[in-house]
């Protein structure tokens, strides 16, 4: 059967290839790095400073923008990329897969999922950078600020879930659904921090890059491992 020009090029749109997935976690890393270096040389201090101080009452600085309903939904947001509830979340998706007798799977996602945790208290404990002092903190904090860990794990956790329960869908509508929705649930972590003083913007975007980064590396593995059937789901 002979493949036509456009039948090819049709055929690779549709479907992304290995290269565009190295080329996505390159153009992530090189971000990631390219922050981390900024922020090491105090490079991305005024724009963090103006960020977070646009989010605030001028004359009152420990009052954030907007009425007690939205600042009281900006901590349960928040909350979402918790330790406690991601971990939860973990938990019960690979009980589900083991249950379910996925067993393989329920094993990786394990590994994923504490992998990047791991990873993020290293990084953490590398750059060691002081939280933001400008503004009273609205929620508690213990760790240091770079980069940001809700952002990081909230981003390998949603993304990497979704991505792999999308892969079970056949209607293209309900996997942009699926993938919207965890995009949507990790971009509303991140601004959260920021919007309750707690992380530097820098600290979210360096978040962002690193879990996007851990979330493609899992997505790219369980592929591996579906299309050599390894894995099921």
């Amino acid at each position: 059967m002979k493949v036509t020009n456009s039948n090819f090029f049709s055929s690779a749109l549709a479907k992304p290839t290995s290269l565009m997935w190295l080329g996505l976690g390159a153009v992530l890393a090189i971000l990631f790095i390219e922050l981390a270096l900024r922020v090491l040389a105090g490079d991305t201090m005024a724009f963090d400073r103006n960020i977070i101080l646009a989010m605030r009452n001028p004359a009152d600085l420990s009052d954030p923008l907007g009425p007690y309903w939205f600042e009281e939904l900006m901590r349960d947001i928040t909350a979402l990329g918790g330790t406690g509830i991601l971990s939860f979340i973990t938990l019960f998706t690979v009980m589900y897969l083991y249950l379910q007798k996925h067993r393989h799977m329920a094993f990786l996602v394990a590994v994923m999922i504490v992998s990047g945790m791991i990873c993020s208290s290293l990084l953490k404990y590398g750059f060691s950078r002081p939280r933001p002092d400008l503004v009273p903190h609205g929620s508690y904090v213990y760790t240091s600020s770079f980069p940001s860990g809700h952002s990081m794990m909230s981003a390998l956790v949603y993304i990497t879930l979704a991505a792999i329960y999308a892969r079970s869908q056949f209607r293209r509508s309900l996997k942009l659904l699926i993938m919207a929705s965890a995009l949507l649930v990790v971009a509303s972590i991140g601004l959260s921090r920021v919007y309750l003083g707690v992380h530097w913007p820098s600290d979210v975007l360096a978040g962002w890059c690193a879990g996007s980064i851990w979330a493609l590396m899992s997505y790219r593995l369980v592929r591996y491992g579906q299309k050599r059937g390894k894995l099921t789901f």
